[in-house]
């Protein structure tokens, strides 16, 4: 794609590409999800530890953007540069289908919003919800198609707007805030104990990372950046004000309703929150402004869906074809492909108990694994000093840093349990075709040892997954 000046974003597009990203579905459903979960002590924590560990890998997107000048979209390619061509596609592919996932779960929560006026669209996963929702995503795959820049100027514009309920939410709830329910609700109206926050805590771990993704969307967008440094610092300072609202709708909602008010509020349960305080209106608002919110953040990851396809088509870990672009000088295929993706997985949500909580979930499953990977690279570059021979002296800190948003994603993998990583496994397997195809294309072997043996345990992952869902042990 052309790197031409009138394609170049400067650091307040950046900055909204990952504002964008971040603030989609998952804010305004953090007041029932929260209080599902866990109290204030529990949800303090829980905060304590996203932010600690994503803050951790904001700095190692900002780390590695200075070092490695030269590897593009970092979401897929530090992971090839660090740990060879399948850990590359499976960080790229991860990255690709969890969105995709994101996007989905995106649309669900709009119907189900709209459900609350027009009961025809249910929950968000009725035929009719599904139909209007179609209908959606092919107008934005026409908008997409027509070039980045252009796109990423109505990003720009959604991302402030959707920011403005939030906003006024926020207002409206400090009024209202009330000391004596957020004192109830300190230990989430139960007998306090550590064992028990301590499985409270745990409960929200991939709530929390569901609401982070999109903190690499700057990262992503490197080869567009009208200056290198403005990567890293786009990412933090998305992060933090990101990181800033998410708290404080959380906390403040706890000194509004009781913890098991919360717990049954129909998504957005913001809107419900609002509507306690202000009246119906109040509902009616939040409700609009979650419409907005979630199309800004739609349009946010398409783009990143297909601009991922695109650049790890060029370096040939994906099927060259989604190289090929279109007179906008967009990335058509790899947008074809998404937009088909994100239809058949829609499609899919008329089959499922929960198509919300399960595109959540699996979400950020599935994007955990190219963290992790970006992370390991960084530990990786400190351990060996490689880039760090003209700057020793900040060595040891990115060392601790890369480590800590290691250590984070891991267990954030490992708090989301067997199931989700099952389910991961089970899409991993053939997407990995693409990798295949690529592979062939070059006439290159396929796998490594260590490869080869990678992949047939990703397969016997796959294998459980099939049987624990025919045997009805797992449900969808």
């Amino acid at each position: 794609m052309t790197s031409s000046t009138t394609q170049k974003l400067s650091l307040a597009a950046l900055t909204s590409l990952v504002v964008g990203s971040m603030v989609g579905a998952g804010i305004f459903s953090l007041p029932a999800t929260f209080g599902r979960a866990t109290g204030v002590l529990g949800a303090l924590i829980a905060w304590l530890i996203a932010g600690t560990g994503m803050l951790m890998l904001a700095f190692v997107f900002q780390s590695l953007a200075q070092r490695k000048p030269d590897l593009d979209t970092g979401i897929y390619a530090y992971a090839k540069a660090g740990f060879g061509n399948y850990l590359g596609f499976a960080s790229a592919f991860g990255f690709w289908i969890g969105s995709c996932l994101g996007n989905v779960s995106y649309w669900v929560l709009i119907k189900s919003t709209l459900g609350a006026f027009f009961p025809v669209f249910g929950d968000g996963n009725t035929i009719p919800a599904v139909l209007l929702s179609s209908l959606c995503i092919w107008g934005f795959h026409t908008l997409i198609l027509r070039g980045v820049k252009e796109a990423a100027t109505l990003n720009t514009i959604a991302t402030v707007a959707k920011i403005l309920p939030i906003g006024l939410f926020l207002i409206v709830v400090i009024c209202g805030f009330k000391a004596d329910v957020f004192s109830y609700n300190l230990w989430g109206g139960v007998t306090p104990s550590v064992g028990g926050l301590f499985g409270q805590v745990r409960n929200t771990m991939l709530i929390t990372v569901f609401v982070f993704i999109g903190i690499e969307g700057a990262s992503v967008y490197s080869r567009y950046a009208q200056k290198r440094s403005h990567v890293g610092l786009a990412t933090v300072l998305g992060f933090v004000g990101v990181l800033c609202l998410l708290m404080m709708v959380t906390m403040l909602s706890y000194g509004v309703m009781l913890r098991p008010e919360l717990a049954v509020q129909r998504n957005p349960s913001m809107a419900g929150v609002l509507a306690s305080i202000v009246g119906p209106w109040g509902a009616k608002f939040i409700s609009a402004g979650l419409i907005v919110s979630v199309l800004g953040a739609y349009l946010s990851w398409s783009l990143l869906c297909a601009e991922v396809l695109w650049a790890s088509a060029h370096t040939h870990t994906m099927p060259k074809i989604f190289s090929t672009e279109n007179q906008n000088k967009a990335p058509s295929a790899a947008i074809w492909l998404t937009t088909v993706t994100i239809q058949v997985f829609l499609i899919l949500t008329l089959f499922s108990q929960d198509a919300f909580t399960i595109a959540l979930e699996l979400t950020s499953s599935l994007t955990l694994i190219p963290y992790f990977l970006v992370a390991g690279y960084a530990v990786k570059l400190a351990w060996t000093r490689e880039g760090y021979e003209a700057d020793v002296h900040n060595r040891n800190r990115d060392l601790l840093i890369a480590s800590v948003g290691t250590l984070y994603a891991l267990g954030m993998m490992a708090a989301g349990g067997a199931k989700h990583m099952l389910l991961s496994a089970l899409i991993y397997v053939p997407g990995s075709i693409l990798y295949y195809l690529a592979r062939r294309e070059q006439q290159a072997q396929i796998f490594t040892l260590p490869e080869r043996a990678l992949f047939s345990v990703i397969v016997l992952a796959a294998l459980g997954a099939v049987y624990a869902l025919l045997s009805g042990k797992m449900t969808i």
